[in-house]
């Protein structure tokens, strides 16, 4: 019974991105055609996604860009900002605690109206970068959450050893305690590129230029010759392009995701 039920939710899994694969891979009619695998396989849908008015290789940059940016910010934050919630006793470590996490409970739209003010108050509307600014919010608190969890179960020890040998908290944070987050780091630093990487509200609302947009709303402007035409090809080859990296990453480090989501849940 196990075995069927883990084979059941890997067929619900992954048959929706073999779907996307199999249509990408067809053209005209073929589209329409029940097997699941084409019986004519081709490339046009790929070739011509980067031979479009539309800049799609422009706009993968951009979500590189802005994804690279935002988990780079939310690490060097979280790392410090964890140590101080995880191993320094103060008042109202709590209410802090909570805080942070609220933030991420709104949702996009109740904030949109006043993180719109705040982008062009910056001068990075339109700007891909600018992006990078209202991701923050979404990603940063769940960074700290789960790094505070991890820097409260290391060991005491390691810390009072190393002020004994004169070491500072900035020290102690990167000789000490950065080779034992890896775990931690792996999985915030997937998942917070997950989401900066897959984001659609913000980046529609805040770019309007084709050149700064990001790959969610690429895809989603992707059109046929007719407002009646809906080529879903391209569609389904721009998903499985911009899918296939994240699927690689996942596979890559699965164990390290696992083990860090997974720590500070058994004591003892």
């Amino acid at each position: 019974m196990l075995y069927l039920l883990a084979a059941l939710v890997t067929i619900v899994a992954v048959y929706p991105f073999l779907y996307a694969i199999s249509t990408s891979l067809k053209t005209g009619s073929a589209l329409f055609d029940p097997h699941l695998w084409p019986r004519q396989a081709t490339l046009h849908n790929y070739i011509g996604l980067f031979q479009s008015a539309q800049p799609f290789g422009r706009q993968m940059l951009n979500s590189l860009m802005v994804a690279t940016t935002v988990v780079v910010i939310s690490l060097v934050l979280a790392v410090t900002a964890s140590y101080a919630l995880g191993r320094i006793r103060f008042k109202g470590k709590g209410l802090l605690l909570i805080a942070i996490l609220s933030v991420s409970m709104f949702p996009q739209v109740a904030v949109l109206s006043g993180m719109f003010e705040l982008i062009r108050a910056m001068g990075l509307y339109n700007k891909a970068i600018g992006l990078a600014v209202p991701y923050m919010i979404f990603t940063l608190p769940f960074t700290v959450w789960v790094l505070t969890t991890f820097m409260r179960d290391l060991p005491h020890e390691l810390e009072e050893a190393a002020i004994m040998d004169g070491c500072g908290p900035l020290r102690i944070i990167w000789n000490v305690f950065m080779p034992l987050l890896w775990p931690a780091l792996v999985s915030t630093t997937l998942l917070a590129f997950m989401h900066a990487w897959n984001e659609f509200l913000f980046a529609l609302t805040f770019v309007v230029k084709d050149s700064e947009r990001t790959v969610p709303v690429g895809i989603s402007l992707i059109s046929g010759s007719s407002p009646f035409e809906i080529p879903w090809g391209a569609i389904m080859a721009a998903s499985v392009v911009v899918t296939l990296p994240l699927i690689l990453m996942v596979m890559f480090f699965q164990r390290k995701i696992v083990s860090g989501l997974t720590a500070g849940a058994v004591k003892g």
